[in-house]
């Protein structure tokens, strides 16, 4: 009885006659829903770019990556090494450095990756992100980053010349040679073969997604990659593919334990550790962020308790003088501050699925409404806007704001409770 008494009495207080009051409440009520629905909003979008960025990692990045101080001899047999592991499905060498490529007096100085393409799909496969010409990588072809082609002005047919970099303290020792000698007739053609530079036809340009990719990379052949490294049949690394992307850790450590140094493992978290952690943490101050809106929402239930305890003066003294317990006083108060915890948790949990499920036709409306991009693609280098909502947040956030609520209520209740109710019948 007691329950129903102090509710029903919460909800008499919430329907006052005076207006002013029931404005309050609204207002109250109204900045509880923006606030779930905005952090809902937020915390979706957020979580959807993460795991979206995710996954164009993992389907471009080896899972694992081994390397050896900056070379790996006898790669085939490291290889066979890693392949002993039950979780490694898929291994490819690779080369990897920055060069300098010119297309039509442009140079810039990307970084070539130097793939067997046999065995390089079987670990990672771009194919699926080439958006002109074909995986081409037979003789003395390359795969052009979309940004990089962009910035080249080259296209699929193009010839572009690519300088290695890794002969340059041979060349400056040679210059060094013929300053010292005076006679520059016998070194010129040495020169000349040492800065000779590698034309490739450009067989297709892909598009990962992510500008770093498509703006810093060209794929070649591995024999491309070694001949500018002078490597031989070395090779600078080993990308591995695992049965589960998410054990990729633990199959790094499998490996350091059991491969011979300097080889050693580094896992796709370990290469994105920066990114992913930046994200995670933008992620949690948006959180406690916006949880403020909810807090202001909260006082202003607190002020709405405060002017309902002060003009409810009297009939508290005369509850109390009837025989009413402290708890019934308190629970009428704090059920006050609980209904409108309760309104405000609702309403702002279907707005903010409904916020999240029609994101991109609200950005759509926005955007001719204000005539500003609100998601340029070319920014965030996606076509509309990830979210995904996962339900532990959803419940953090309502349960959250349903106790700040409360709490709210409890201060006022608490005053309320404590009046001396002959002091309260003679208040006027």
């Amino acid at each position: 009885m007691s329950r129903h008494f102090s509710l029903f009495l919460a909800l008499r207080y919430l329907k006052p006659k005076r207006t002013f009051l029931s404005t309050i409440t609204l207002v109250s009520i109204l900045g509880v829903t923006l606030g779930i629905m905005v952090l809902i909003l937020v915390i979706s979008v957020m979580t959807g770019f993460e795991r979206e960025l995710r996954r164009k990692v993992v389907g471009f990045d080896a899972h694992v990556v081994l390397t050896g101080g900056g070379i790996v001899e006898d790669w085939e047999k490291t290889a066979a090494l890693a392949l002993e592991n039950p979780e490694v499905k898929g291994v490819a060498p690779f080369v990897q450095g920055p060069v300098i490529v010119e297309f039509q007096n442009r140079r810039l100085a990307p970084k070539i990756r130097g793939v067997d393409p046999v065995m390089e799909r079987g670990v990672v496969d771009i194919s699926p992100f080439i958006v002109s010409g074909a995986y081409d990588l037979e003789g003395n072809k390359t795969l052009l980053g979309s940004e990089l082609a962009r910035e080249l002005g080259a296209g699929v047919g193009d010839i572009v010349t690519v300088f290695s970099p890794s002969n340059f303290n041979a060349i400056l020792e040679e210059i060094d040679r013929v300053e010292r000698s005076g006679d520059a007739s016998n070194r010129i053609g040495d020169l000349k073969e040492m800065i000779l530079p590698t034309e490739l036809e450009v067989a297709g340009i892909f598009e990962s997604g992510r500008y770093l990719y498509d703006s810093e990379f060209l794929i070649v052949p591995i024999h491309i990659g070694q001949e500018l490294y002078n490597l031989g049949g070395a090779a600078h690394g080993l990308a591995l593919k695992t049965g589960d992307p998410d054990r990729a850790n633990v199959v790094r450590d499998q490996l350091n334990s059991a491969l011979p140094p300097p080889t050693f493992a580094m896992s796709w978290i370990d290469m994105n550790k920066q990114l992913f952690d930046a994200i995670r943490m933008e992620r949690s101050v948006m959180f406690f962020l916006l949880m403020f809106i909810i807090l202001v929402a909260a006082f202003g239930i607190m002020n709405t308790l405060i002017t309902v305890t002060v003009q409810k003066t009297r009939e508290i003294g005369v509850m109390k003088a009837l025989g009413a317990q402290t708890h019934q006083i308190i629970g009428v108060f704090l059920a006050q501050g609980m209904v409108v915890g309760v309104f405000g948790t609702v309403t702002g949990l279907a707005l903010g699925i409904a916020t999240v499920t029609y994101r991109n036709e609200l950005s759509a409306l926005l955007s001719a409404a204000t005539n500003v991009e609100i998601f340029p693609a070319a920014v965030y280098q996606f076509s509309e806007i990830p979210a995904e909502i996962v339900l532990s947040d959803v419940v953090i956030i309502c349960v959250s704001a349903f106790v700040i609520c409360s709490l709210a209520a409890l201060i006022p209740a608490w005053f309320a409770a404590r009046l001396d109710p002959v002091k309260a019948l003679r208040h006027d």
